[in-house]
């Protein structure tokens, strides 16, 4: 079977590691889990007799990206097929991991791909997205009718085709996201001018130029999704702040290729 790499990012929310390295354990093939530690104190304890696990601890937040950023580059020191980038309150039923293996083991022009993902209650979450234009980032987080945030949404989160088939996506989100190894070095992993938020889809959209990116139906994952933005100014204002980095990056009002790539997944839909 193929060998796996995975990293797990934590800052203060040790609980539900320890529930996801057990889902990630049960994978058949070879296996190698990286829990990278932004937290206050270490935690070394709780991970330092877990066979198939390594450690870091990192003394200070260094932010989503840069933390997985150490994992996928002992990823490709180790050589591994894929590497699985997870959000700590992920969990999955024995299977998945290897049936997102054999998709892309049977699809070598895909470079990352995301599984159905499922709120612990089992309710579908819409996580297949348009590129976004700075509107629908405004429209979804702070305009007050929901009349016109739910018929908006519709078109941004791709629901008309309703998550029951494969289909190449441009937007990944970085809660689960199964790449190939050697993709994420040819990118070279997140852009760790992201601290938070929209550091996912910059990566979608870089493997997408030079592989391409897919939403896979067949298997699933569940997913706690806290929405922590709606929650904390300090987390709000993390958002914000990297808005502002993506779109100085890949264009505001003017970027083509956001412009094509949206246009030829919305004709996918309609095959």
């Amino acid at each position: 079977m193929s060998f796996l790499t995975a990293s797990i990012v934590i800052y203060n929310n040790i609980n539900q590691v320890q529930e996801l390295l057990n889902d990630l354990l049960i994978y058949g093939g070879k296996i190698r889990v990286f829990v990278i530690d932004n937290s206050e104190e270490s935690n070394a304890k709780y991970f330092s007799n877990i066979d198939k696990v390594e450690y870091k601890f990192n003394n200070k937040n260094l932010g989503y990206g840069s933390a997985h950023n150490i994992a996928i580059n002992k990823s490709i020191q180790l050589g591994s097929d894929y590497h699985v980038i997870l959000n700590p309150d992920i969990r999955f039923n024995q299977g998945t991991l290897s049936s997102l293996v054999n998709f892309m083991n049977n699809n070598t022009e895909i470079g990352m791909c995301s599984p159905k993902v499922l709120f612990p209650n089992g309710d579908l979450q819409y996580l297949c997205k348009l590129i976004p234009e700075p509107k629908n980032l405004l429209i979804r987080r702070f305009l007050p009718s929901k009349k016109i945030i739910s018929k908006h949404d519709n078109n941004y989160e791709l629901r008309s085709f309703s998550y029951n088939r494969n289909i190449e996506i441009p937007y990944i989100s970085g809660c689960f996201m199964f790449a190939r190894t050697s993709i994420l070095e040819k990118v070279n992993g997140f852009d760790e001018r992201f601290f938070l938020y929209f550091e996912d889809l910059d990566l979608t959209r870089r493997i997408g130029e030079v592989s391409k990116t897919y939403f896979f139906s067949e298997t699933f994952v569940y997913h706690g999704y806290n929405k922590e933005s709606y929650r904390s100014i300090k987390v709000l204002i993390h958002h914000i702040k990297n808005a502002i980095k993506y779109f100085n990056k890949w264009g505001w009002f003017f970027d083509k290729e956001r412009e094509e790539v949206n246009k030829r997944t919305l004709l996918q839909l309609n095959k």
